[in-house]
């Protein structure tokens, strides 16, 4: 009876009542929008690079390692010589391992030096494998393989023809210009730093920055296309190398091993760890968008809460006809609960469409400017707390109007008031 009365109460009062829900179904929209982003910037955080036992760089920091040797930020303080990178590699518990040769950009986006066999070996996600959308790896000389957001904001195609710019700022004055490199490969989209950057062999590098010196090129050292392939192009350093092992339990023994490593000061971090320990520093952001959400709501059952108070007064008949027929003051209580335990429940399943409908709307546009992959914009099992604490909170909301009408009498509900 008392639902019958809430639904026929709630429904007179549905043009004031609309605007709470929609306050509320907006307030669970950014709530749940919010969440999903939040959770698949952390995957894809976490997703940046898989099935890489060890980084290996020159001494520093841990978190400046991994910053500049999988998300490309920054620079390396100092670069380690590849007779280091030859010893790891031959190392007997090694399966394989991928140098990394940073300090070269592409309008923008950063070009990254390593082997072809990088796209066998490079995991993201959950093992995932590179793929290519067109194209293969490279195998000549000048041939460049580019990430899927780096082919797609500049327009490229397989066998487009580009130049490569020394340093790593949009803007270079210091063009490679006269190597120029065919692309061979686009990949496809991973939602990793993968999709950001362009990729040649370690040989090229030496190539473009044969006849430079500081930055710049040396007058009359310059020599041809075809004289620069008939050299040795043996790299004298690199920036890190990604190593994969043959069995989990000689990574920590390799690790001990190069960062007590005498010839040069090395250091090998476990990506794992150091991802942890970088989205540690960052998660502040995440939960300040979280606070905000959680605001909105509560701002959302604040208006609530006052549109139920101020519409006691024009109820005071109502609640008074309730009292005069029996009603108990629980019976009051429990219909202002179930009357905003109602818009609840309402505001709350459209919130959730409206969430849906914008992840689905919204999820081509973070792709394309933010490489944010949405993989799912539906619920998940981590919502369903937030959605029952969103509806008990608006079961709660009622109970003090309950409380209020409940301190009505009959006799001053009868009462004509002006």
């Amino acid at each position: 009876m008392l639902l019958s009365v809430a639904l026929a109460s709630s429904w007179a009062r549905r043009h004031t009542l609309l605007f709470i829900v929609l306050t509320i179904a907006f307030s669970v929209m950014l709530l749940l929008s919010v969440e999903k982003i939040r959770e698949e910037v952390r995957d894809s955080f976490n997703r940046s690079v898989s099935g890489t036992d060890l980084i290996v760089g020159a001494r520093g920091g841990e978190l400046q390692l991994i910053l500049y040797s999988i998300f490309h930020i920054g620079q390396a303080s100092n670069n380690m010589s590849w007779t280091s990178f030859e010893l790891i590699k031959n190392n007997k518990q090694v399966a394989w391992a991928e140098p990394i040769s940073l300090g070269d950009s592409h309008k923008g986006f950063r070009v990254v030096g390593t082997s072809a066999s990088f796209f066998e070996h490079y995991r993201t996600g959950l093992q995932k494998k590179l793929l290519f959308q067109q194209g293969k790896g490279f195998s000549d000389l000048f041939d460049t393989v580019v990430g899927a957001d780096v082919a797609r904001q500049l327009g490229y195609q397989v066998g487009s023809r580009i130049t490569l710019s020394h340093g790593v700022g949009k803007t270079s004055f210091s063009e490679h210009d006269d190597r120029p490199f065919s692309v061979i490969g686009i990949l496809q989209p991973t939602g990793t730093p993968v999709d950001q950057s362009v990729f040649v062999s370690s040989q090229a590098i030496e190539a473009i920055h044969d006849g430079w010196q500081a930055g710049s090129r040396i007058r009359g050292q310059q020599l041809s296309e075809g004289e620069i392939r008939k050299k040795i192009l043996q790299p004298k350093e690199l920036t890190a190398v990604l190593v994969g092992m043959k069995s989990k339990l000689g990574t920590f023994h390799l690790q001990r091993q190069i960062n007590n490593y005498k010839a040069e000061p090395l250091q090998a971090v476990l990506p794992g760890v150091a991802l942890q320990q970088l989205w540690q520093l960052i998660r502040v952001a995440e939960n300040a968008l979280l606070l905000v959400s959680a605001c909105v709501v509560l701002a959302g059952f604040i208006g609530m809460l006052a549109v139920l108070l101020t519409s006691l007064g024009t109820r005071r008949k109502e609640m008074a006809i309730l009292r005069s027929i029996g009603a108990t003051p629980w019976h009051i209580i429990s219909l202002l609960v179930f009357e905003s335990t109602l818009v609840s429940l309402v505001g709350t399943i459209t919130g959730m469409l409206l969430s849906f409908g914008l992840l689905m709307f919204a999820g081509p546009l973070f792709e394309l400017h933010f490489g944010l992959f949405i993989q799912s914009a539906g619920l998940s099992l981590e919502d369903l707390p937030i959605l029952l604490g969103v509806i008990f909170a608006g079961a709660l909301t009622g109970l003090w109007p309950g409380y209020r009408a409940y301190q009505m009498t009959a006799a001053d509900g009868l009462t004509v008031r002006y």
